[in-house]
C-alpha cells in the first residue's frame, strides 16, 4: 500500500455510498480508483502522469468528475461527518501561511533604478 491509499478504516466511509449499479461491463476497483484520484489530487500531478497501479488514467479521471457532476463527493463527505457525530475540520488552503523562509525575503531597492523611474 502507498502512503496515498486509503486504509482499510477510511475506505469504510466512502463504500457505503458509491454507486455500484453496472452499465453492463464490469466495474473496475473504486477503492483502485479512489486511491488514484487522491494521488493527482494530492501531488498535484497531471492525470496521464498517474502511476499504473491505479489503472488508465482516463478512468480516474471520468470517474472524479462523473461523481463531481452527480454530487457523490458530497455524499461522501456527508457519510465522513455522520461517522465522527459532525466533529470533522476542514483547512482551507488559501489560509495556510508561508514558510517562514519564503515569507521573510529581503526586498532590495536599487536607488539608481528607482532614481532613473523617478526622473522619467
Amino acid at each position: 500500500m502507498s502512503r496515498f491509499d486509503m486504509s482499510e478504516l477510511e475506505w469504510q466511509f466512502p463504500k457505503c455510498v458509491l454507486p455500484n449499479k453496472s452499465r453492463g461491463v464490469k466495474r473496475v476497483d473504486d477503492r483502485r480508483v479512489i486511491n488514484g484520484i487522491f494521488y493527482a489530487l494530492r501531488t498535484g500531478c497531471p492525470w496521464r502522469d498517474l502511476p499504473d497501479r491505479y489503472g488508465p488514467y482516463t478512468t480516474v479521471y471520468n470517474r472524479f468528475n462523473r461523481w463531481a457532476y452527480a454530487g457523490i463527493w458530497d455524499q461522501i463527505m456527508d457519510a465522513v461527518v455522520d461517522a465522527h457525530d459532525g466533529d470533522v475540520v476542514m483547512i482551507d488552503g488559501s489560509s495556510v501561511r508561508v514558510h517562514h523562509a519564503a515569507a521573510t525575503l529581503k526586498k532590495t531597492i536599487h536607488y539608481d533604478v528607482w532614481a532613473a523611474h523617478a526622473a522619467d
